[in-house]
């Protein structure tokens, strides 16, 4: 009989509403139920009509609307943000979007201390962390705090039907890149591993579905759904290599975040597996294969998703100093982190073929 692991698990007070309409039909009340009057709307420029509509239905607690928002949430973003707020007399925020514009509304938070409401369009899972990331002097920089931990998150499908299939497919193999890593986190538990693997296995029947059937709404669903369980273990657990590995990319080089992170994911996996032969057998189960980093860099190619970081454009020889500056970083991660075995998984993920296991 197998014996349960040691563990801690800690969960921490948010509200979820999972709805169509939950955007523009739940957002006034709850900025209400959390006594909040006066909330900044934060967007980025893709994402500004349905921000807008936010800030309709929010009537007169809306305070005013800034589409500032950018990838790795600069910080000069962050500075303008904050001076925004102050200037307006917000007493709360609203982040409408994805992952940049969740971070901006984050990044708010952490320097003001004000409360944040989170409403997502893609499947990135950072409204469902307390996790913050800055972006400076091209060095991308996190750390976690409860204060930036959204107070409700409304989670409406709707949002994601205009979401391009390119983007919607890279965002979802990000979200599948959180629940992956909690696999083998030092600090994941045994409700952490069951979500990680429901949500793998719901995003991945998902994705097809949406490169079939873009307006499909029981596809669009399932994938928010998959991204809500994906984001929690994201936030229950602490990163490992591909993470880190893709803030360095992104921050330091400038590549995409959602598309680093459809590329890095199969060859973090496959350089991690002889150290968390468990974790990558779960994950291999949730994905109805025997070779879980194949399937996944597989299942980026057949949806028309970038494969390789040359791809993305990353030259060839950045690739020794940006193993360098992430095996310099301290973090946990089942196999030992060295440079020259950073760099080995970071030439295979250039050349972006098949990821084969040291």
């Amino acid at each position: 009989m197998n014996t349960v692991p040691d563990f801690t698990h800690e969960t921490r007070p948010v509200r979820v509403v999972f709805r169509p309409g939950a955007a523009t039909g739940a957002v006034a009340g709850e900025a209400a139920r959390l006594g909040l009057r006066r909330l900044l709307v934060v967007c980025g420029a893709r994402g500004a009509d349905t921000a807008r509509a936010v800030a309709g239905a929010l009537g007169p607690a809306c305070a005013g609307l800034h589409d500032g928002a950018a990838q790795h949430v600069p910080a000069e973003a962050a500075d303008e943000v904050v001076a925004v707020a102050r200037a307006a007399g917000a007493d709360g925020c609203v982040a409408v979007g994805g992952g940049s514009a969740i971070g901006l509304g984050k990044a708010l938070a952490l320097r003001t201390g004000l409360p944040l409401i989170a409403v997502p369009s893609t499947y990135s899972g950072s409204e469902a962390t307390a996790v913050w990331g800055l972006t400076e002097n091209g060095v991308k920089r996190t750390g976690h705090d409860p204060v930036v931990q959204p107070r409700a998150i409304l989670y409406d499908p709707a949002l994601t039907h205009s979401l391009p299939v390119p983007l919607s497919v890279t965002s979802g193999i990000n979200a599948v890149a959180h629940a992956a890593e909690a696999l083998y986190a030092p600090d994941r538990s045994p409700l952490i591993a069951l979500t990680a693997q429901e949500g793998v296995r719901m995003m991945a029947g998902a994705l097809p579905g949406i490169a079939a059937d873009p307006g499909s709404p029981g596809a669009r669903g399932r994938a928010l759904y998959a991204a809500w369980l994906c984001g929690t273990c994201l936030g229950a657990t602490a990163m490992g290599l591909h993470h880190k590995l893709c803030h360095v990319l992104g921050g330091g080089f400038g590549l995409p975040h959602a598309q680093t992170h459809t590329v890095v994911l199969p060859y973090a996996l496959a350089h991690n597996a002889p150290a968390a032969p468990e974790a990558l057998a779960a994950l291999a189960r949730a994905l109805g294969t025997d070779d879980a980093p194949r399937a996944l860099h597989d299942l980026a190619a057949r949806l028309g998703a970038p494969t390789s970081l040359a791809e993305l454009g990353l030259k060839e020889s950045d690739l020794a100093q940006a193993a360098e500056q992430v095996a310099a970083q301290s973090f946990p991660n089942p196999r030992e982190v060295t440079a020259d075995g950073v760099l080995g998984l970071l030439r295979a993920a250039h050349a972006g073929g098949p990821p084969a296991r040291d």
